[in-house]
This record gives C-alpha cells, sequence and structure tokens, in this order.
C-alpha cells in the first residue's frame, strides 16, 4: 500500500504538511532551535563545571522559556495552515486534534 507523502510516512504514523513552510519561516524555527541546542550545550558544560545550582536553573529556565515560544511559533503555523485547510475540506475533526495539540504546549 503506497502512502501519499503528503499524509503519512508508511514507516510510522508521522505526518507531513500539504503546504511547506516557506524558507525565511523554516530559517526561522532553525535559528531558534539552534540557540536551543547550544543554550543545552552551555548547561552541560556547567554541570561538568561543578557550578553553582542557581546558575544552572536559571539556563534551565531561559531553555523552557525558549522551547515554549517556539511551540506556539509551530503551533500558530498549524493553526494558519494545516487547520484552516483541514475545515476548508470538510473536517472538522481536526479542531479536536488542535485542542489537543494546545493542551499539551501549556
Amino acid at each position: 500500500m503506497e502512502q501519499n507523502r503528503e499524509t503519512q510516512s508508511p514507516c510510522c504514523q508521522c505526518q507531513y504538511k500539504a503546504t511547506p513552510r516557506d524558507n525565511a519561516q523554516l530559517r526561522q524555527l532553525q535559528n531558534r532551535l539552534s540557540r536551543m541546542i547550544g543554550q543545552l550545550g552551555g548547561i552541560s558544560k556547567m554541570l561538568e563545571e561543578n557550578r553553582y545550582c542557581g546558575d544552572i536553573l536559571v539556563q534551565v529556565a531561559a531553555v523552557e522559556s525558549a522551547l515554549q515560544a517556539f511551540g506556539y511559533l509551530v503551533l500558530q503555523d498549524h493553526l494558519e495552515t494545516c487547520v484552516v485547510e483541514e475545515i476548508q475540506k470538510g473536517n472538522t475533526q481536526i479542531v479536536e486534534e488542535a485542542l489537543a495539540l494546545i493542551k499539551k504546549l501549556k
């Protein structure tokens, strides 16, 4: 059974966007993700250096905040593209999925 790349991968339950992200948006998300990876590396180095717990916790809070903002950007894109497209096709079940995703981001 052949799977459409826009819906599901044959190897798992992964789905793909019907409308691709534009280059500027993709670059913005990749940059944010790279900064978070750098921050996590910094936390790892702080642990190796036996740095003060409070300083490490400040960095953990910064990464959590950055990850939350990243998630909200992806959610906004999801609502503006995937959800709108599915509703236009008559698939109102997508609203339940969107609500579940919003709850996971809290």
